[in-house]
C-alpha cells in the first residue's frame, strides 16, 4: 500500500484527499498517524478529521494489526448511514487488507433474512460493512449480538443522537452489553456542535480526539467532559503474585502471634501487649494498601507502595523485635514484586502511554486514564486540579511515581494527607505553594476529614467514589464553590460501582435556606437539642467550621442527612410512604426462558405434566405437558391448586417426569399447535378486515416469530389418553390432526372471496354426493370431511369465516340455512344463508343441511379466586346483589363452514384452564428464583415458595392470600432484632438516642432503599390477574397496552419522573413492557413480609440471614450479652428488707442479675445514675414481638386486618398500665415525682368507676411511667436468661392474661359506629367543643325515621368522642341494629375526618334555596365522566346524612353486538346494563328510577343516577345548578 498514489490533486496538503498513514512525518505529532493509533488502541475514541483527510485509509490503519482469533470468532463491523459509503468502506477494505468482506443493505433482502442465512454470512466473513439500520434490525432479531464484535466503527458519528439508528444501537444493546467492543467513531470538525460533545462522548461511551492539532479545536476548548470518565476494568492480576503476598503475610503475622506468646509468658520485656497489637494492626494495614495498590494502580504503583510503607517504618520506629517483623515483612514483599517488575519493566520505558504497560499489569487503564486526563487539561492547569482519593497510600504512591517519570514533568503534586502537621498547616502550605505556582495537582484523602479551604481549581477529581453521601456533597459543594469540573471515575461495566453513584446522588440531601436550616433544631427547656452524630462526623464537622470552609447551612444539612432530628418526620410523600406511587419494572421467570427456538437439531426439555379432576363424575380433561428448558425446585414443580368455575371447581396437579427429546420437526409441529389453540380460543387466528382496509390472512400464513422470545419460551402440549400419572405422553396425533387443518385453511380459497352472486365456496369438493340426497343421508358435509350425523357430539370444530374454536352440542332438527334468521339485532336477514351470502359474500353449497348448535370457547378468566361464594358487598344486602349464574349462549352454523379437528373436547376444556395455571405456576417460580438469590443456607432449614409468594403478594392483587399477615409479623420480629442489637451494642447511649437509632433503621424510607437496592419491587405482585392479558408463547394478545413511560428496558430507574402522588393512578396495572405502579410503602412491607416468612420458617436465626440479606447491620452477639451481664454484676447497691424477693414471687421468676430488675423498677425521678428507660426501650420490643407471634401462631385464618386490631388491643401502654395494677406491680416502682404519685392514685381510683354506658372505657388515660416499668421488667428479664424468649413468655404469658380475643374484640367506639354507619349506608356528622376544661362532642345519626344524637363530656375530645359514640351505639343496639362479626378486615369506604377542629354550625354548608318556606337544597352542575354522577350523589347523600343507595343491575347478551351513543362517540359491546337504583330519603318514600342500557355495569350506574337526580328535581327534593 505504500506505493499508492494520493488521491487527488494539489499541492496544498489540507486540502489534498490523501490516505492518513502516508503523511508527512515532519508534520506534527496531533498530525501524525502513530498518535491516532496509539490512542484508538488503548480506548474508545471519536476522531476529529479534517475534510482532506481520507477517512477510508484511517479505518484500514486501524483494522490491518487486528489478529483473527479462532474461538470464539469475533467480527469487525463497520457502519456508515447511507448505502453508497457503505459500498465505498467494503471496496476499500476489500482492495487494501486481506480480509473477508461483506456490505449489507436493504436493497440486498437483508430485512427477509433468517438466523440459517445470516450463520451462514458470519461463517464466511470477517469484517461486516452494513448501513445502521440493517444492524439495529439484526439485533433486535437476536441474528447478532455486540459481544460477538470486536471492533465497532461508525462513519458520520455525529448522527448519533435522538432516534438515530446510531444512537439506539448504543442504547438498546451497547451499554447493557457485558462484553464490550471496542469502539471508532469518525466525523468532522465542521459536522459536530460544541454543545453536542459532551451528549456524544456518552451515548457513545468515548473521548473525542483531534489528530490535526489546534486546528479547528478552538471550538471543543472544554476536551474533559463533567460527569463520569469510564475505564476498562484492570487485567487479572497474577495468582502466582498474589499467593505469594498472602504466604508472606501469612508468615510474618504468625511471627508477631509467637512474640506475644512469649510476652505472655514473661520472655519478651521490650513490647507492651498494647504495642504489639498496634503493630499486627500495621502489619495488616500494610499487606492491604500494597493490595490496594496492586488491583488500583498496577504492579509498579504496588512495587512503590512497597517502599514507602518500608521507608516510614524505618522512620518512625525504634528497633524492637515486632518492628524488625514488620520491616523483614515489608522488604520481602518488596524483593517479591521488584522480581515479578522485572520481567516486563525492561521492555517499557513510558508505562502509563504504552499500551501494553496495561495488558501486562504494569499500569492500571484507571492510572492511565487519569494520567489521559491530566493531558488534556494541561493547557488548563494555570489553575490546580484536586483529585481525591480513597486511601492515603494512593496519593503517595502516585506523587512519587509522577516524579520518577520524565514525561509527566509538567505535574507538580502536593500530598494533602493530614499525616504528619495539622489540617492549619497543610492549608497554609497549599495557599502559599498556589500563591508562588509552585503546585498544580493537589491530592486529598477526604473533603469532609480533611476540611481544608479550596482556592479556584480546573477540575475536581473523584479518582476513588465517595464512600458517603456527606463525602459526595461536599465535594460537589467544593466544586461548585470554586467553579470548577466535576469528573467521577467509574469501572466500565461495573454495575455496582454505578449503583453506588446512583444512590449517593439520590440521596443527597438539597441545600437549605437559611430559614429552613434553622427551623430544624428543637427547642426543649430553652435549649436546643441535636442528634448526636458519629465521633467521626463530629471531627469533620469541628474541623469544617474552623476554617470556614463551608457555610454553615450545607454543615446543618449534611448533619441532618447524617443523623435526622428526632422532630422531623418523612414527608408524606417520601419513599416508603402510601401517598407517594413509583413506577417500577416487573422481574421476569427465568425458568420459563429458552433458547431452543432456532435449534436444527431439536432440543431436550424438563417435563412437568399438568393433571386436571372435576367434582364433577364423568367430566374430563385432557392432561398437559408444561415442555421448559430449566428444571424447576421441587415446591414448584410438585404442587396442586384449586381452580374455580361457576358450577364446578377443579383440581390442578403438576408433576415432574423427567426429561423429553422433540426433533426439530416436532418442535415446528408442536409450536404449530400451540398458536393455533391458543389464538383460536383467546385470540385472532384471521387478522385484517374490510372494515380496517387491510387484506384478510391467515394468522399462520404470516412471520410469527415475533410472537416467540427467548425469554418466554416454552410449550404447552396435550398428553394421551390413559397415560401413567408419572409419564407425560405427548398426544401427536392431537398435533398432527392440528397441523393437517393449519394445512387446509392456508389453502382455502375463502380468505379471498369478495362478495358477489357469483361466488361459490365449495367447501366440500373432492366429496360424492348431491344436494338433493342431503336430507336422505346421515352424513354431515364439513369444509374438510364427511361424518356421520349421529356422531357429532362433542367434536372440536373452527369457523372457516370467522377462525373461532366451537364444540359441538347436537344438529338442530328441523332446521337448515334456509331456516328464518333468529338474531333479533339483525332484522335484515331473512334466512341464513342470506346473512352468510351478504355479510361474508359466501354462497352455501348444502344449504339444506341441518344447523349445529355449537358451544363456544369461552374467554380465558380468573379461575384462582372463588367468585361463586363471594357475595357483591353493597350498602343494604339484597336478593339481586348475589352473583347471578348466566344462561350458556350458543352459536347455530351450517356444517360446511365449519372445518373438524379431531382433537378431543376435554383438550379444549384443559386449554381453557391454563391460563391460571400458568399464571399461578410463574409467580410461584418467581418465589423460587428470589428464593435462591436471598441464599439462606442454614441446617435443617426450607422455606417453600408459596410462603415466599405470599410475603410478594399485596392485597391489591385480589389473590386468596396477601402479605398482610406476615409483614405485621415481620415488623415486630425486625423491632425486636434491632432494639436488642443496639441496646447490646451501645450501652452508654440512653434511651432518647436508642429509639432514634431503631427509628432510622426500621422506617419505611430505610426499608424501602435496601429493598430496592436488592430489586424486590420486580418481584412484588401487587396487580390482580388479568387472564385475557396472558398470552402464551406464540399468541397475539387482542388486549395490548402499548408502553407509554418512554424507557426501553423492563426496569424502571428510581428517578422522580417516576414518582406521583396522583390519586386516580390505577396501581398493579402493568403496560406490555411489565412497567406497573406500585403504592411507595408496599416496597417496604413486602421486605417485612419476607423477615416474617422467615421466621415462621426457620425462627430467628433465618430471620436474621434475611436481614442481613436486605442489608441490615444487626448481630446477636453472645460476648455482648456476656459483657452487658458482668457491668450489671459490677454495680453494688444495699437491698432494703424483700425489696426485690416480693417481686419475684409475682412475676415467678427469680433473677440472677439482681441489679437488672432493680434498674427495671427505677424511675428517672429517683435521680440515680440509672433508670429503666433503655430496659423500657428494649422490653417494649420484646412484648411487642412475643403477642404478636402468639396471636399469629394462634389465629391462623384470622384476616390481617383483624390481626392488627388485636395487636393494637394487646400491645399498648394502657394495657401494659392496667397489667402492673392487676398484678400489683405499680408497688414496686421506685419513683419520686409527686405530679407521677398523684395521677396514679387517681388511675387506681377510676378502676372502680365504670361508665354509665356499662363500657370498660376509663375516665383517664392510666400513667405512662406504669406501662413502662412492665415493659422495662420484659427487657431485664430478656437480658437475665441471655435473649431466652420463650423463658420470657412463660413468664410475662400470665400475667398478660387473658389476652384479648377476636369473639370478645372491642373496638373503640368511635371506629365501631364509623364501621357499622360504613356496612349500612349511613353517614353520620361530629360536632365537638372544647373551652380548655371539658371537651363536649355531639355525633348526630339521620335513620330512615328518626335522628339518633349521642353527647359525650369528658377531659379531651378523643375521650367524649368515644362517650358519644357509645351514647349512639346503645341507641343502635335497642333498634337491633349492631356491628355485624365476622366481616374480617376493616374495609370502610368512607373517608370521615374527626370534625374536632371544625366550625360549631350543626347544619350543612351546602347552598339551598327556599321554594314556598321549604329549603331545597341545590346540587352542583353534574359531572358526566365515567363515575362523576356517583360522585355528586355520594357528596350530596353525605351531607345532608342521606343513606347510601342501592342498586339493581339486569344484564342481556347477544351473538350481535349492541350499539351505544354516549355523546358524539359510538360503543359497541356483545353486553348490555341496566341498572334501577333505590334511594332512601329520610322521612319521605323512597324512589325508584331506572337508567338507560350501557356497555358496562359501572356506566349504567351513572345512566341511573342521572335519572334519578332529574326526577328529584321534578319532584322539588333538590334542585341541580346548570
Amino acid at each position: 500500500m505504500e506505493g499508492d498514489e494520493p488521491r487527488g490533486g494539489g499541492s496544498d496538503s489540507l486540502s489534498v484527499k490523501r490516505k492518513f498513514y502516508e503523511i508527512d512525518e515532519d508534520s506534527s505529532p496531533m498530525n501524525g498517524s502513530s498518535e491516532l493509533y496509539e490512542v484508538a488502541q488503548t480506548r474508545n475514541t471519536i476522531a476529529l478529521l479534517e475534510t482532506g483527510v481520507d477517512k477510508f485509509g484511517v479505518i484500514n490503519l486501524l483494522i490491518k494489526p487486528i489478529p483473527s482469533s479462532d474461538s470464539p470468532k469475533r467480527f469487525i463491523i463497520c457502519l456508515a448511514p447511507t448505502v453508497n459509503l457503505v459500498k465505498q468502506h467494503c471496496c476499500e477494505i476489500r482492495a487494501h487488507l486481506n480480509l473477508k468482506v461483506e456490505d449489507y443493505y436493504g436493497a440486498k433482502g437483508v430485512d427477509k433474512w433468517t438466523s440459517h442465512r445470516w450463520e451462514e454470512e458470519l461463517f464466511k466473513n470477517e469484517v461486516l460493512v452494513m448501513t445502521p439500520q440493517i444492524f439495529l434490525d439484526a439485533l433486535r432479531g437476536g441474528f447478532l449480538k455486540v459481544e460477538m464484535v470486536r471492533l465497532l466503527v461508525i462513519d458520520e458519528c455525529h448522527r448519533t443522537t435522538g432516534n438515530h439508528p446510531y444512537a439506539m444501537i448504543m442504547k438498546e444493546f451497547y451499554h447493557k452489553a457485558t462484553d464490550k467492543p471496542r469502539m471508532f467513531g469518525l466525523t468532522t470538525t465542521a459536522a459536530i456542535r460544541k454543545d453536542q460533545v459532551s451528549e456524544l462522548e456518552n451515548l457513545m461511551d468515548s473521548q473525542i480526539f483531534n489528530p490535526q492539532g489546534q486546528k479547528g479545536v478552538d471550538k471543543f476548548v472544554t476536551k474533559v467532559k463533567e460527569g463520569p470518565v469510564f475505564y476498562d476494568p484492570a487485567p487479572l492480576c497474577r495468582l502466582e503474585l498474589k499467593d505469594k503476598l498472602r504466604t508472606s503475610h501469612l508468615k510474618f503475622d504468625a511471627s508477631l502471634l509467637s512474640l506475644l506468646q512469649e510476652l505472655e509468658k514473661g520472655n519478651c520485656q521490650d513490647v507492651e501487649e498494647n504495642k504489639f497489637k498496634a503493630y499486627q494492626k500495621r502489619l495488616s494495614a500494610d499487606y492491604h494498601d500494597i493490595l490496594h495498590c496492586l488491583d488500583s494502580l498496577g504492579l509498579i504503583c504496588a512495587h512503590l507502595a512497597a517502599e514507602i510503607c518500608l521507608e516510614k517504618i524505618s522512620e518512625t520506629e525504634t528497633y524492637n523485635e515486632c518492628s524488625m517483623v514488620c520491616k523483614e515483612f515489608l522488604s520481602d514483599v518488596l524483593s517479591t514484586l521488584g522480581l515479578f517488575l522485572q520481567k516486563e519493566k525492561n521492555s517499557v520505558d513510558l508505562p502509563q502511554d504504552n499500551p501494553s504497560a496495561v495488558i501486562s499489569g504494569l499500569v492500571s487503564p484507571k492510572l492511565q486514564e487519569l494520567f489521559h486526563l491530566l493531558d488534556s487539561l494541561r493547557g488548563e492547569m494555570q489553575k490546580p486540579c484536586l483529585i481525591i482519593v480513597e486511601r492515603i497510600i494512593t496519593a503517595e504512591v502516585i506523587e512519587r511515581y509522577v516524579k520518577k517519570q520524565a514525561s509527566l514533568g509538567y505535574l507538580y503534586v502536593l500530598s494533602l494527607i493530614g499525616n504528619n502537621a495539622s489540617t492549619q498547616a497543610l492549608a497554609q502550605k497549599m495557599q502559599d505553594s498556589f500563591h508562588v505556582g509552585k503546585v498544580n495537582l493537589v491530592f486529598i484523602t477526604d473533603v469532609v476529614e480533611e476540611g481544608f479551604h479550596m482556592p479556584d481549581c480546573s477540575c475536581m477529581v473523584c479518582f476513588d467514589l465517595p464512600k458517603t453521601v456527606c463525602s459526595y456533597s461536599q465535594s460537589q459543594e467544593l466544586a461548585k464553590q470554586s467553579n470548577s469540573k466535576s469528573i467521577m471515575f467509574l469501572e466500565r461495566g461495573n454495575p455496582s460501582q454505578r449503583d453506588h453513584l446512583y444512590d449517593l446522588m439520590r440521596r443527597q440531601v438539597p441545600k437549605e435556606t437559611p430559614n429552613q436550616a434553622n427551623c430544624q433544631d428543637l427547642k426543649e427547656n430553652g435549649a436546643t437539642v441535636h442528634d448526636e452524630p458519629a465521633p467521626k462526623e463530629q471531627s469533620a464537622n469541628k474541623r469544617l467550621r474552623q476554617l470556614q470552609v463551608l457555610d454553615k447551612n450545607l454543615l446543618q444539612c449534611s448533619a441532618k442527612e447524617k443523623a435526622p432530628s428526632s422532630k422531623s418526620k418523612s414527608s408524606a410523600s417520601a419513599a416508603g410512604s402510601k401517598k407517594r406511587k413509583e413506577l417500577h419494572g416487573t422481574t421476569r421467570a427465568n425458568a420459563l426462558s429458552g433458547i431452543w427456538g432456532e435449534n436444527l437439531d431439536g432440543a431436550i426439555f424438563q417435563a412437568y405434566k399438568l393433571d386436571f379432576w372435576s367434582n364433577i363424575s364423568g367430566d374430563a380433561y385432557s392432561s398437559f405437558s408444561l415442555l421448559i428448558e430449566s428444571t424447576l425446585a421441587d415446591d414448584v414443580g410438585n404442587v396442586e391448586m384449586s381452580l374455580y368455575l361457576v358450577r364446578k371447581y377443579i383440581k390442578a396437579s403438576v408433576s415432574h417426569c423427567g426429561q423429553i427429546r422433540l426433533s426439530h420437526e416436532e418442535i415446528v409441529k408442536a409450536k404449530c399447535f400451540q398458536q393455533f389453540f391458543f389464538n383460536g380460543m383467546f385470540g385472532k387466528l384471521f387478522v385484517g378486515s374490510k372494515s380496517l382496509g387491510t387484506k384478510r390472512e391467515f394468522l399462520l400464513q404470516t412471520d410469527t416469530s415475533s410472537l416467540w422470545h427467548p425469554s418466554f419460551m416454552f410449550l404447552m402440549l396435550p398428553v394421551e389418553t390413559g397415560d401413567l400419572v408419572s409419564s407425560a405422553t405427548v398426544d401427536w396425533s392431537a398435533i398432527n390432526s392440528c397441523a393437517c387443518v393449519v394445512d387446509f385453511l392456508k389453502k382455502n380459497p375463502l380468505l379471498e372471496l369478495q362478495v358477489g352472486e357469483e361466488n361459490h365456496c365449495n367447501t366440500s369438493s373432492g366429496q360424492e354426493g348431491t344436494q338433493k340426497k342431503e336430507t336422505e343421508t346421515n352424513l354431515i358435509h364439513f369444509a374438510n370431511a364427511l361424518s356421520d350425523k349421529n356422531s357429532i357430539e362433542e367434536i372440536v370444530v373452527i369457523a372457516i369465516h370467522t377462525g373461532r374454536i366451537y364444540s359441538i352440542v347436537e344438529a338442530v332438527k328441523d332446521s337448515s340455512a334456509m331456516s328464518p334468521f333468529e338474531d333479533e339485532a339483525s332484522l335484515e336477514y331473512a334466512t341464513y344463508a342470506e346473512y352468510f351470502n351478504k355479510k361474508y359474500g359466501i354462497v352455501l353449497a348444502h344449504p339444506n343441511q341441518p344447523l349445529l348448535k355449537l358451544k363456544q370457547s369461552h374467554h380465558a378468566h380468573n379461575l384462582l379466586v372463588n367468585f361463586s361464594d363471594e357475595v357483591i358487598e353493597k350498602k343494604e344486602p339484597n336478593v339481586s346483589n348475589v352473583r347471578k349464574t348466566k344462561p350458556n349462549i350458543h352459536a347455530h352454523l351450517p356444517p360446511e363452514l365449519l372445518v373438524r379437528i379431531d382433537v378431543p373436547r376435554s383438550v379444549t376444556k384443559s386449554i381453557y384452564l391454563l391460563p391460571s395455571v400458568m399464571h399461578r405456576l410463574e409467580s410461584l417460580m418467581l418465589a423460587s428464583q428470589l428464593r435462591e438469590e436471598i441464599d439462606c443456607s442454614i441446617d435443617n432449614f426450607s422455606i417453600s415458595s408459596t410462603s415466599v409468594l405470599e410475603a410478594l403478594t399485596t392485597l391489591t392483587s385480589a389473590e386468596a392470600f396477601s402479605m398482610e399477615r406476615l409483614e405485621l409479623l415481620g415488623d415486630s420480629v425486625l423491632k425486636y432484632v434491632v432494639s436488642c442489637s443496639l441496646y447490646l451494642k451501645y450501652p452508654n447511649k440512653d434511651e432518647g438516642q436508642l429509639s432514634r437509632e431503631r427509628q432510622s433503621i426500621i422506617s419505611n424510607s430505610n426499608l424501602h432503599r435496601l429493598a430496592t437496592d436488592r430489586k424486590l419491587q420486580g418481584y412484588i405482585r401487587n396487580g390482580a390477574f388479568e387472564p385475557r392479558r396472558w398470552t402464551a408463547p406464540g399468541q397475539c394478545s387482542l388486549f395490548p397496552v402499548p408502553c407509554k413511560c418512554g424507557i426501553d428496558s423492563r426496569e424502571v430507574p428510581l428517578e422522580p419522573r417516576f414518582f406521583t402522588e396522583n390519586m386516580t393512578i390505577k396501581i398493579g396495572k402493568a403496560c406490555d413492557m411489565g412497567h406497573r405502579w406500585t403504592v411507595s410503602k408496599s416496597v417496604s412491607d413486602c421486605a417485612e413480609a419476607l423477615i416474617g416468612a422467615y421466621y415462621v420458617s426457620g425462627g430467628l436465626t433465618a430471620a436474621l440471614h434475611m436481614m442481613k440479606w436486605l442489608g441490615f447491620d444487626v448481630e446477636f452477639d453472645r460476648e455482648l450479652v456476656n459483657e452487658a451481664i458482668n457491668r450489671v454484676s459490677l454495680r453494688c447497691y444495699i437491698p432494703k428488707d424483700d425489696e426485690l424477693t416480693e417481686l419475684e414471687t409475682k412475676i415467678r421468676r427469680e433473677f440472677s442479675s439482681k441489679f437488672l430488675l432493680k434498674e427495671a423498677i427505677t424511675h428517672s425521678s429517683v435521680h440515680e445514675s440509672y433508670s429503666y428507660e433503655r430496659l423500657e426501650f428494649l422490653g417494649d420490643s420484646v412484648l411487642d414481638f412475643l403477642i404478636t407471634r402468639h396471636l399469629f401462631n394462634t389465629y391462623e385464618k384470622t384476616g390481617p386486618g383483624e390481626m392488627t386490631d388485636l395487636r393494637s388491643a394487646c400491645v399498648n401502654n394502657e394495657n401494659f398500665a392496667q397489667v402492673a395494677v392487676k398484678n400489683n406491680l405499680h408497688t414496686h416502682l421506685q419513683r419520686c415525682a409527686t405530679v407521677l404519685e398523684t395521677q396514679i392514685k387517681e388511675y387506681l381510683m377510676s378502676f372502680s368507676e365504670p361508665d354509665e354506658t356499662g363500657r370498660t372505657i376509663p375516665s383517664m388515660q392510666g400513667p405512662k411511667a406504669l406501662g413502662d416499668v412492665v415493659e422495662s421488667i420484659a427487657g431485664a428479664l430478656l437480658i437475665d436468661t441471655r435473649l431466652d424468649l420463650e423463658e420470657v413468655w412463660r413468664v410475662f404469658e400470665p400475667l398478660l392474661s387473658p389476652l384479648v380475643t377476636p369473639d370478645k374484640l372491642q373496638l373503640p367506639p368511635y371506629r365501631e359506629l364509623n364501621e357499622l354507619c360504613d356496612s349500612l349506608g349511613y353517614f353520620f356528622r361530629v360536632k365537638c367543643a372544647n373551652d380548655g376544661v371539658k371537651a363536649q362532642a355531639t355525633i348526630q345519626l339521620q335513620l330512615d325515621d328518626v335522628l339518633l344524637t349521642g353527647d359525650g363530656s369528658e377531659q379531651t375530645n378523643k375521650l367524649a368522642l368515644g362517650k358519644a359514640a357509645s351514647h349512639l351505639l346503645k341507641q343502635l343496639e335497642m333498634r337491633n341494629i349492631s356491628r355485624k362479626t365476622g366481616n374480617g378486615d376493616d374495609q370502610s369506604s368512607m373517608d370521615i375526618k374527626l370534625a374536632c377542629n371544625l366550625s360549631d354550625r350543626e347544619t350543612p354548608s351546602s347552598d339551598s334555596v327556599e321554594m314556598q318556606g321549604t329549603v331545597v337544597p341545590v346540587i352542583g352542575p353534574i359531572n358526566m365522566k365515567k363515575g362523576g354522577p356517583r360522585g355528586t350523589l355520594h357528596e350530596f347523600c353525605k351531607k345532608h346524612l342521606w343513606p347510601m343507595p342501592t342498586f339493581d343491575t339486569l344484564e342481556d347478551k347477544s351473538r350481535t353486538p349492541f350499539e351505544f351513543t354516549d355523546g358524539n362517540e359510538k360503543r359497541t359491546s356483545f353486553s348490555s346494563f341496566i341498572s334501577t337504583i333505590t334511594l332512601r330519603i329520610p322521612n319521605r318514600e323512597a324512589v325508584m328510577y331506572s337508567g338507560e342500557a350501557r356497555p358496562d355495569k359501572k356506566s349504567s350506574f351513572d345512566s341511573a343516577v342521572v335519572e334519578l337526580l332529574y326526577e328529584l328535581e321534578r319532584r322539588m327534593i333538590l334542585t341541580i345548578k346548570k
